[in-house]
């Protein structure tokens, strides 16, 4: 049976994006880290993998498109989910018992207008939000309060002390899917890209007016800097487009202007 990686456990977000791009019987690899994610797919343990990429919250998760390009991973679709927090502990507390709280770093970012009314609880960075919930479970710790998902507090029979706790109520993570090899299909409308241009005026607006030009829409642009080479940048975009020939003209042009080119993934456009 074809396996799919997660950064996380059963009951974390990435297995729920598991379970809806691939169905309820979807087998996961269970990887407490990015960096174990993308060694399960390398090793041939996972066939596909899912990874999240940008919060409407805290933004991007620079390392990850680091880790998909050095790779030399395939984003081959995507998918967006609302993501819900809620503070969770072990049954007959309440806030002011708690000492700290623990969760993956994204989650604690979630959640810091909330946290801020609670300056007595202590918080602690975890590698993942379910981890966190069935570790306090397992440990029958009191005292500490994961953030995670209802479906967390379920599988590991925590209590809800208060839900909905991230700071913008329209919370939404992106997810890349990722694959080592590229799927041959030219029915895509969307691509991710990485370029590299010359430190010299004007480049950047001149590779975005090739975009426009060949009416592709910009979708997303992060930069990166090259760490071999001192305030010199590398640029990661999505662009969403209409035409595959525009898309392909827009490639070639862009192609001949950079100083290195390359196509991180094709794939279909999901609104979110």
């Amino acid at each position: 049976m074809q396996k799919v990686a997660i950064q996380g456990i059963l009951g974390s977000f990435h297995h729920q994006v598991a379970i809806d791009y691939f169905g309820a019987g979807v087998a996961v690899d269970e990887c407490l880290s990015f960096e174990a994610l993308v060694d399960s797919l390398l090793t041939g343990h996972s066939t596909r993998a899912v990874m999240a990429i940008e919060n409407s919250i805290a933004g991007s998760i620079i390392p990850n498109y680091a880790l998909i390009d050095r790779h030399e991973l395939q984003i081959t679709g995507e998918h967006y989910l609302n993501i819900h927090q809620n503070l969770m502990a072990l049954p007959n507390q309440k806030i002011a018992d708690l000492t700290e709280v623990h969760s993956h770093p994204m989650a604690l970012l979630q959640c810091m207008a909330f946290l801020k009314k609670h300056p007595h609880l202590k918080l602690v960075e975890d590698k993942d939000t379910a981890e966190t919930a069935r570790r306090i479970r397992e440990k029958g710790t009191t005292g500490i309060a994961a953030i995670a998902s209802k479906a967390a507090a379920q599988l590991y029979d925590l209590e809800i002390l208060a839900s909905e706790i991230q700071t913008i109520s329209n919370n939404m993570t992106r997810f890349v899917v990722l694959e080592k090899q590229s799927v041959v299909d030219k029915k895509f409308d969307k691509a991710s890209l990485k370029f590299e241009l010359k430190h010299e005026r004007g480049s950047l607006a001149a590779v975005l007016n090739v975009m426009a030009d060949c009416g592709l829409n910009l979708t997303k642009i992060q930069s990166l800097p090259k760490i071999e080479t001192p305030w010199k940048y590398v640029f990661f975009v999505d662009v969403t487009f209409d035409d595959y020939s525009n898309y392909e003209r827009a490639q070639s042009q862009i192609t001949q202007m950079a100083e290195h080119f390359k196509v991180l993934g094709e794939y279909n456009n999901e609104q979110p």
